[in-house]
This record gives structure tokens, C-alpha cells and sequence, in this order.
């Protein structure tokens, strides 16, 4: 807004968001194969709080912040079934990257 002229309008955020989404929504989806295939490594307890997380990851920038948690305790439960669940364990890691 220097001087008032040239201005073309405001971005809310909106330029570029529709690639940061489709990253996002890749992401969101990357991890939820993930889990689904790590399920069969899991114990009973860990294959429920990953039932119970599933529906609460979306690609919602916003939500998934406020859901830290949620990536914590599915990066914990990647990180106990040791190297079969590395590749969940970095999929978390460039979800809260995205989401930073």
C-alpha cells in the first residue's frame, strides 16, 4: 500500500492455497494408506487409537493444527513397530511440515 498506487487488491491467502491443498490433501491421503497397511503390524490397543484417529485426519490446515496431538500419538505408534513403521512415521513428519 506504499503511496496508494499499483495496488491491485488484498490476498487473503488465497494465492498459491490451491497448491499448498493438493499437497496437503496428497499428504492426508499418503498417511492414511500408510496406516491402513501398517494395521496388520500393530496390537490390538495401536490398531484402535488408529481407527479412532483415521476419521480426524482431513485436509484441513486449520483442524489438523489443533489436532497435534493426533499426529503425535500416530508418529509414537510408528515409531513402536520400529522400521516397518518408518515410512508412516515420515509421512507424519512432511504433514506437520505442510501444516507448519
Amino acid at each position: 500500500m506504499n503511496g496508494g498506487q499499483g495496488n491491485v487488491g488484498i490476498n487473503y491467502g488465497t494465492v498459491g492455497a490451491a497448491a499448498q491443498d493438493d499437497e496437503l490433501r496428497a499428504a492426508v491421503a499418503d498417511l492414511t494408506r500408510l496406516l491402513g497397511e501398517l494395521r496388520v503390524h500393530l496390537t490390538a490397543d495401536q490398531a484402535r487409537t488408529v481407527e479412532e484417529v483415521l476419521p480426524e485426519l482431513t485436509p484441513d490446515r486449520a483442524a489438523l493444527r489443533e489436532r497435534g496431538l493426533v499426529l503425535a500419538r500416530v508418529a509414537q505408534i510408528a515409531a513402536a513397530v520400529g522400521a516397518v513403521g518408518q515410512p508412516a512415521a515420515e509421512a507424519v513428519g512432511r504433514l506437520l511440515e505442510l501444516i507448519g
